[in-house]
């Protein structure tokens, strides 16, 4: 049995049955999971977990579900030591976590794994997302895997690649003309007349929770630490609230010691409303229309915003907004120092992690996990100008020579 014990509203603090319910009823406040604790600490190891399968799964007993796993192989991803870009950004203690090798490619099967197994816990016959991209692939996915029916709504404009990583799986792929909130929206007015599990509307809280497994598996692969700084793509909030929470939650049941880590919020200038709250010190969100190469993180009305806000906050870290000239730069400056081909939302943290050791916020002999959450296949249209075409030759030591082994000659 799964240690869950209910649903319970942020904001007002009221308790609901562990349902497909993702809003307050009284004060129209997101819910989340609670567990207890208390008995997860008397059942709970480092050796537990090491016996348990190499994905996201070995942290079951965090995890709010009770049947059989939804499960293509998710997490437990390379914790990479980026020595490279580290001295290139002035860091001695620099890692990457790697989501860019999930089976779907990014970060996302971490979370519908989850909410694809209450879905079916719960008796839905079909999922179904509002999605920027990453997440309609990966709902696409678990539902063939699950043998569900198969819904996602995106934007019109999407990513080609993303697009078609989501089709090849079968679902019913449905193209709205308006961005992300427009699409979300839709899906929010969709979900209150047919039968379907929405993973990030209506089964939402447990999806979310599928998130905290990157701070799991951060912390064992450190050798069971929280690190002095996380830098995190930030569109809906929802990754960075639920890292905090897993951190937390470690420290809570004993598994780590003192929690010092500094939770970072990173943005694409042209849908950073986050950002704005945390240093206007706004106690709500403003929407903003998104305009940012950085497509999988262009929410310009973030659901769990304020709570990303109040983390950073809580854990004395940062928010900061890069421009896409820094976004693409920074996807090529992870690709040329340590050979990973991070989406423009790895290009965000990247950039925005320059800047917060440029502003002296990261010293350089703390240690810091950078999240690149999703591979570069997915987002080629936004890096393909910035890249140089290839020498054309012909088959001839001539032509070699003249085209490139002169430059050779010269090195």
């Amino acid at each position: 049995m799964s240690y869950a014990k209910a649903l319970k509203c942020r904001a007002c603090g009221k308790e609901y049955p562990l349902e497909p319910i993702y809003v307050c009823e009284y004060c129209f406040g997101p819910v989340e999971v609670i567990y207890d604790y208390e008995r997860l600490a008397k059942n709970i190891s480092h050796e537990i977990i090491a016996k348990g399968p190499l994905s996201s799964w070995r942290y079951i007993d965090f995890l709010p579900v009770d049947g059989e796993p939804v499960d293509i192989n998710p997490g437990f991803t390379p914790l990479i030591r980026a020595r490279n870009l580290g001295e290139v950004l002035g860091l001695d203690n620099l890692y990457l976590k790697n989501d860019c090798v999930n089976p779907t490619y990014s970060y996302k099967d971490r979370v519908v794994s989850v909410a694809a197994t209450k879905a079916r816990e719960f008796g839905f016959k079909a999922l179904a997302c509002a999605s920027t991209g990453n997440l309609a692939g990966s709902v696409a996915a678990h539902a063939a895997r699950a043998g569900m029916q198969a819904y996602v709504f995106i934007p019109a404009d999407l990513e080609k690649e993303k697009i078609l990583g989501a089709a090849v799986y079968g679902p019913k792929v449905v193209a709205v003309n308006g961005n992300y909130d427009d699409v979300n929206r839709l899906c929010s007015e969709l979900v209150e007349i047919y039968p379907w599990a929405f993973v990030n509307i209506n089964i939402r809280p447990y999806y979310a929770e599928g998130c905290k497994t990157m701070a799991y598996e951060i912390a064992e692969q450190l050798g069971w630490h929280a690190p002095d700084h996380v830098i995190v793509p930030v569109a809906s909030g929802s990754l960075h609230n639920k890292i905090w929470k897993g951190f937390k939650e470690l420290k809570t049941v004993g598994l780590i010691g003192a929690l010092k880590t500094h939770m970072h919020v990173t943005q694409g200038e042209g849908s950073s409303p986050i950002v704005t709250a945390f240093h206007s010190g706004s106690p709500h969100i403003n929407p903003v229309k998104p305009k940012t190469i950085a497509k999988s993180l262009a929410i310009g009305n973030p659901a769990d915003g304020i709570f990303a806000v109040r983390a950073s906050k809580e854990s004395s870290g940062s928010a900061v907004a890069s421009s896409d000239s820094e976004i693409i730069e920074g996807m090529k400056l992870l690709a040329q120092t340590e050979g990973i081909f991070g989406e423009t939302a790895g290009g965000v943290v990247i950039a925005g992690l320059k800047k917060l050791v440029k502003q002296g916020l990261i010293p350089r002999n703390e240690e810091v996990v950078a999240l690149i959450t999703g591979c570069g296949l997915k987002t080629l249209e936004a890096i393909a100008s910035a890249v140089p075409d290839p020498i054309t030759i012909q088959p001839t030591m001539v032509s070699f020579n003249e085209k490139i082994g002169k430059y050779l000659n010269n090195k």
